[in-house]
């Protein structure tokens, strides 16, 4: 008998040392995780998908080396950064055998998102979201926890910097720049994909659009290349709209959301009610409704925003990485912006205050859903 709970005590003593090894190493995964970032920055800066793309086929190492002007000295960091990258999934390796060069090539996604010359490139939303205007303010996120204050510093991000995002990027026109290039580059992603989804059930018929929020315009050009006979404004902050003078397809607006939204069949917000707190966001839909007619003569706002999954559903899918990334991403815009994504409760109480009595929500992939309202 001593001998068997001996056994057992053993056992146990082995089960706690292997799930202590297991959570030993998921903490390192965690705490490193942001390496994955960082190299996937590096790639965009060298163009390491364009050059490979360029080639045609399988590029050798020594060529890619060659090409992105990569110091002699550097040759075995620069294969350990493609060893990273390859385990990520954005570049497959191969040799031919033993004596062979190893050849890097494009996988789905870097072929479909980090070559430049795509329609869905999203090599500027990568640089943009990785800027160190907007990681660095994470770095204070358990200052702006504890720090009481008055009046009290709505994000991270004011913390840091001493001032809000969009008066910042106001004040610095390289970044405002290189943040105006990332959203266009989502932007022309998402409007592919929601116009050969679902185009025609939201936009044909439409006399007029505004793209509340819009920036550079991709979104609203898109449209209005699709749909010809619908007239698409883009309504901004005078600075974002100095991009878009001479656009021969779409009209700019120069305006506050907060004061108004210029008369439509249509208003369109992109990635904008995340932005702001509850009672911001009920301001912004109240202006977007006096802005287009009822239901039953065409009107209709159109959001496109994440409906989060709550932790409490019971839904097999909560650990997946869709769910991680919308976790992820609602936790990075608490540094810049006092807004949040939300449940589809949450997005209904606040469609319920600005006077909507309907609405519809259609996924788009997994990570965000167009939301249509109707009063």
């Amino acid at each position: 008998m001593e001998s068997m709970n001996e056994n057992a005590i053993q056992d146990d003593h082995q089960v706690a040392k292997a799930e202590l090894t297991r959570g030993h190493d998921h903490l390192w995964n965690i705490i490193f995780s942001y390496v994955n970032s960082m190299s996937l920055k590096c790639a965009a800066e060298l163009g390491i998908a364009d050059e490979i793309y360029r080639h045609g086929q399988p590029l050798p190492l020594s060529v890619l080396l060659n090409k992105l002007s990569i110091l002699p000295s550097r040759t075995d960091s620069f294969r350990r950064l493609m060893r990273l990258l390859v385990h990520s999934g954005l570049f497959a390796r191969s040799t031919a055998g033993d004596e062979e060069e190893e050849t890097y090539a494009l996988t789905p996604i870097s072929a479909s998102f980090l070559v430049t010359s795509k329609a869905e490139n999203m090599s500027p939303f990568v640089l943009a979201m990785i800027d160190p205007v907007f990681v660095d303010p994470h770095h204070c996120l358990s200052r702006w926890f504890t720090t009481a204050d008055e009046p009290p510093t709505p994000t991270a991000f004011d913390l840091f910097h001493g001032k809000p995002l969009f008066e910042f990027t106001g004040n610095n026109p390289e970044f405002n720049v290189n943040f105006n290039r990332g959203m266009a580059s989502d932007a022309n992603f998402m409007a592919k994909l929601i116009l050969g989804q679902c185009g025609d059930d939201v936009f044909r018929g439409l006399r007029s659009l505004v793209d509340v929020g819009g920036g550079t315009g991709a979104l609203a050009t898109a449209i209005a290349d699709a749909y010809p006979q619908t007239k698409c404004s883009v309504f901004d902050l005078p600075h974002v709209l100095a991009s878009l003078q001479g656009n021969p397809t779409v009209a700019a607006i120069a305006g506050d959301m907060f004061e108004f939204v210029p008369p439509a069949d249509a208003v369109i917000l992109k990635w904008i009610l995340h932005d702001w707190n509850d009672e911001d966001c009920v301001r912004i839909l109240r202006n977007c409704k006096k802005a287009i007619p009822p239901k039953e003569e065409g009107g209709k706002v159109i959001i496109i925003e994440m409906v989060m999954k709550l932790e409490n559903e019971e839904d097999g899918s909560i650990h997946d990485e869709t769910t991680e990334t919308q976790l992820l991403w609602d936790v990075f815009i608490m540094g810049p912006v006092p807004g949040k994504e939300r449940s589809e409760a949450e997005w209904k109480s606040i469609f319920l205050a600005a006077g909507f009595s309907g609405y519809s929500i259609t996924p788009i992939l997994g990570l965000r859903s167009l939301i249509q309202l109707f009063y």
